[in-house]
């Protein structure tokens, strides 16, 4: 039997859970999890929090938290955002606290730099003086030098999407004293994304059968790829491996050792269970399909990156068969942000207008191939037509006829019955369609939509 392992992207462990991750990335893995089981498949669902990197950093001191502290924090709150959804996963951890977490970064790091993949090299960085400090990406902010953005991001533009060098900013400025950077010479690891392309990825690629929106999105992306640095000057973080040279005050950075947690959250869970080494059944197994539920930003990394690092290790790991990346989920015309005030809590939320109805209007409307928007109003009327006039009538009706005639007591189907009902409903009540074959294709709306038309052709049949 093919084994489906279901990743979702891991949440940055510096912010509540809104709707806009949840319809990204969170509720369509555990509906399409649960989908699968229902149907006998053998899944295995991976999730977590990606604790390391500047915006974690900054985020704490800000708080005045240490860093270990701040992140457990806000892990709670993610376990208590996916009890509230009742979301479900096989296994919920997290990069800092994961024990199988940094020796499966190092070993990553050194396969791929035995098999050729890494480039060390002296690159200039900004440093800033009144910090005394070099700058990890995060901690730089200005003027994207592509489409004029004031307030670019050093690693990301996020009016744009694109990958900044910071280096290019005409004004960068310190996110810590707002001071001007200069720029000094340090020394880091590069993972050589160019001769991956070229030797196996780029291939792989274009002959990967990718969603629409996927493939639209990384059409243009081998066009240009850059090696891409892998390690910083910080301290928060995995360590590099102890053979390394010039390593003190350097970690693995964050965009490396996150996408390796999916591997050791499933190490870690197959050690609790007592079978150590049945991960590689998932992750190295030819019979495993490899499923990443994420949102569209992070698609460079999960069907670039990422599969680049898999390959690149030369160890027999999986690629991704799917990608089904989810674009934007709006709220009042503009991202959800906690941030920027454009959103709400989730746990309350769903505590006062009911979980299931919350999960089947998300799934409704969710952005499968374009940007959708969440409104209460269409909440509202989905709960009073969809799930009370048209379910919810039926599972009335029904369970007042089986008390009426029946005495409460379903009865036994037999094969005379079976074949009169499938008469009656092909040629009097309408089309039925398998939910579970939208929602196997991704198509979340269309499994909703298709409920409730079997939900309407069931109460015609009722009639």
């Amino acid at each position: 039997m093919t084994r489906t392992l279901v990743t979702s992207a891991l949440l940055y462990a510096n912010g509540p859970l809104h709707f806009g991750h949840i319809a990204g990335a969170y509720l369509p893995a555990d509906v399409y999890v649960r989908t699968l089981r229902m149907c006998g498949d053998d899944v295995l669902a991976v999730c977590g929090s990606d604790d390391h990197g500047v915006a974690i950093t900054i985020a704490a001191e800000k708080a005045g938290e240490e860093y270990s502290a701040y992140v457990a924090k806000w892990n709670a709150h993610m376990r208590r955002t996916f009890d509230a959804m009742n979301i479900r996963y096989d296994v919920v951890s997290g990069t800092s606290t994961c024990a199988e977490h940094a020796e499966g970064s190092q070993e990553f790091f050194t396969l791929l730099r035995n098999n050729g993949y890494l480039v060390d090299r002296e690159t200039q960085q900004l440093y800033c003086v009144h910090d005394q400090m070099f700058l990890a990406d995060r901690y730089v902010e200005g003027t994207c030098y592509v489409c004029r953005h004031e307030y670019a991001r050093g690693d990301e533009c996020p009016n744009c999407g694109t990958w900044i060098d910071p280096l290019k900013f005409v004004d960068p400025r310190c996110k810590i004293c707002g001071n001007t950077p200069e720029q000094r010479t340090t020394r880091h690891w590069y993972l050589d994304l160019p001769k991956l392309r070229d030797e196996f990825i780029g291939d792989w690629i274009r002959g990967h059968p990718w969603k629409s929106n996927v493939a639209k999105f990384i059409e243009n992306l081998l066009e240009d790829v850059p090696e891409r640095a892998i390690t910083r000057d910080m301290s928060w973080g995995i360590p590099l491996p102890g053979d390394v040279t010039d390593r003190d005050g350097k970690v693995l950075y964050v965009w490396f050792d996150a996408p390796i947690g999916y591997v050791s959250f499933t190490k870690e869970l197959m050690r609790e269970r007592g079978t150590p080494d049945a991960w590689k059944d998932w992750w190295k197994g030819e019979d495993t399909r490899l499923v990443h539920f994420i949102g569209k930003d992070n698609i460079p990394f999960h069907c670039l990156v990422f599969p680049s690092m898999l390959y690149g290790t030369k160890d027999g790991y999986v690629l991704p068969a799917e990608v089904p990346a989810n674009e934007f989920y709006n709220l009042k015309g503009g991202k959800f942000s906690t941030t920027g005030g454009n959103a709400f809590d989730v746990i309350e939320f769903v505590d006062r207008y009911d979980v299931d109805t919350t999960r089947f209007y998300i799934c409704s409307t969710m952005p499968e191939t374009s940007d959708s928007e969440f409104s209460l109003e269409q909440l509202v009327q989905t709960a009073n037509t969809s799930l009370a006039g048209t379910i919810g009538n039926l599972a009335t009706r029904v369970l007042k006829f089986i008390a009426k005639n029946f005495d409460g007591v379903v009865p036994e189907l037999h094969e005379e019955h079976r074949e009169e009902m499938d008469r009656v409903i092909l040629t009097e009540c309408g089309d039925v369609e398998d939910p579970a074959e939208h929602i196997r294709a991704f198509r979340f709306r269309r499994g909703a939509e298709a409920i409730v038309q079997n939900a309407s052709v069931a109460n015609v049949f009722v009639d």
